[in-house]
């Protein structure tokens, strides 16, 4: 049996000047994601090392997936829970209103054979870019599995609204 793989990552958010938000998503590195688009994007996350705690996981990926990424501690965070991807994989998120250059992104690089069977190895980012993105917008460009995010985000600070009024 396979172990299920588990990630964690953060949703950073910013106001839009009026009462919206805007999400911060990032595109996958690589020749596999290199012409997807629609439902190819994602939090930034990774995976949770053994013995680490899934927040401090999130933090260190934000750093590893964007590079200069805000600086931010456990308690800015706001808890999002857990979804589960198409393939399996357990992702432990939390969003954070923080705002990001995307023209700064610096990714840690990873490689990988390809083509495959080649013998060619290579390196590519992990994220190759990153967006600010509405919430219709970024509901068609997020991987389906990590779409309930938003929603619990959005009715997070539609409560937070609520309750401030």
């Amino acid at each position: 049996m396979v172990a299920t793989k588990h990630s964690a990552g953060i949703l950073l958010f910013r106001r839009d000047g009026g009462p919206g938000v805007e999400l911060l998503l990032a595109h996958p590195g690589g020749p596999f994601w290199k012409r997807r688009d629609e439902g190819a994007w994602s939090i930034p996350k990774g995976e949770i090392e053994p013995g680490e705690e899934p927040v401090a996981a999130a933090l260190r990926e934000l750093g590893e997936e964007l590079g200069p990424a805000p600086e931010l501690q456990p308690e800015q965070l706001i808890e999002l829970g857990a979804v589960r991807q198409r393939a399996g994989k357990v992702v432990e998120a939390w969003a954070a209103e923080a705002d990001f250059d995307p023209t700064k992104l610096v990714s840690v690089e990873f490689e990988m054979e390809w083509p495959p069977r080649s013998g060619t190895q290579a390196s590519y980012p992990e994220v190759d870019r990153a967006e600010w993105f509405d919430p219709e917008a970024a509901r068609v460009k997020i991987l389906a599995g990590q779409a309930p995010l938003i929603d619990r985000l959005l009715e997070h600070l539609d409560a937070a609204a609520e309750s401030a009024a």
